[in-house]
């Protein structure tokens, strides 16, 4: 990384250390602030350290399931950003604790603080509504939010890809063991992927000052792929020429259930996942006609799936990552 004067600015980071938080925290790093990068595990939160400067970043302990470690980590902090959540529930870490209650207690406490900018961190399908609790708890979060802190800055990302991500990796590991992908609901359902780059460039850009406050954008990359799309790319990309089971969604959740004791990392998705299958997952004509979009946050050339995903999926190929040196 290019040496940058600070310009001493201070952003706390909620999840500093997980798969957007990384980036959001080397981007941030990159354009000169100090970062508290606040998760559970601040000693396994190493990596972060090469991303900036000596004592630029600094891992800290926060809970959000405890409001006193949340109120310690966001004092004197100019920018607050939420990039906490799960796709499955695991034991406490589970939907209401981290998509609810813990952005209640992280907005609450900067209001308190005196923070000038947060920015939330939520999901399209985000809607109260939904039958997932995934989608409902990312609403009720979202709510939460404003509720406590009504300036703050809402994003809803697509599903989110990068070489840490758990869509290409999973089904990706999935095709390397196994004969068949399942093909839920015809595979039709519409997904709009954002480069986790590009999601930490609009996130600076909002911690900035890019965003109109008490704003909820949505944000996707520059094209919309269905299920079957996304499975097919990621059979060629990572080379595993496996075949398709066709399931309803019915059918996919009865599955779903049937592999409930497993754990989460095992089973191939979740029946709230299954629910969240059964609604295009893309940015809406209301956000693109208001212009609440990535375009938006200052990101206009936003990187395809093509572009990025080959990369890290050539890792699963029969004879490994380096087999093309060999000749």
């Amino acid at each position: 990384m290019a040496a940058q004067q600070l310009h001493g600015g201070l952003a706390t980071i909620f999840g500093g250390s997980g798969f957007v938080g990384r980036y959001a925290t080397r981007e941030l790093a990159q354009r000169g602030w100090r970062i508290r990068a606040a998760c559970r595990r601040p000693d396994l939160a190493g990596h972060l350290q090469p991303m900036g400067a000596v004592g630029q970043i600094h891992p800290v302990q926060a809970n959000l399931r405890y409001p006193e470690s949340i109120a310690a980590v966001v004092e004197g902090a100019q920018v607050a950003i939420t990039a906490v959540g799960v796709l499955a529930p695991s034991g406490r870490q589970n939907f209401k604790a981290l998509h609810v209650d813990g952005p209640r207690a992280v907005a609450k406490a900067c209001a308190k603080a005196g923070v000038g900018r947060l920015i939330h961190i939520s999901a399209i399908g985000a809607d109260a509504n939904s039958k997932a609790e995934y989608a409902r708890s990312k609403a009720e979060g979202e709510a939460a939010v404003l509720e406590e802190f009504p300036d703050a800055v809402i994003l809803r990302p697509s599903i989110v890809f990068g070489p840490e991500d758990e869509f290409f990796n999973r089904f990706a590991g999935m095709a390397r063991i196994s004969p068949v992908l399942p093909v839920i609901g015809g595979g039709r359902t519409r997904f709009q992927p954002i480069y986790v780059a590009d999601l930490a460039t609009a996130i600076a850009n909002a911690a900035e000052g890019r965003a109109v406050p008490g704003t909820i954008y949505e944000l996707g990359g520059p094209e919309q792929l269905s299920f079957k799309q996304l499975l097919d790319r990621t059979k060629e990309w990572s080379g595993r020429n496996v075949g398709e089971l066709r399931m309803s969604f019915t059918m996919a959740k009865l599955q779903a259930l049937l592999t409930w004791p497993l754990p989460n990392s095992m089973r191939p998705l979740t029946v709230d996942q299954v629910r969240m299958l059964q609604t295009d997952n893309v940015v809406s004509a209301e956000a693109k006609n208001e212009g609440r979009t990535l375009e938006a946050l200052g990101v206009t050339t936003p990187h395809t799936v093509a572009s990025i995903v080959p990369t890290y999926l050539e890792r699963y190929k029969p004879r490994g990552q380096f087999a093309h040196y060999r000749g």
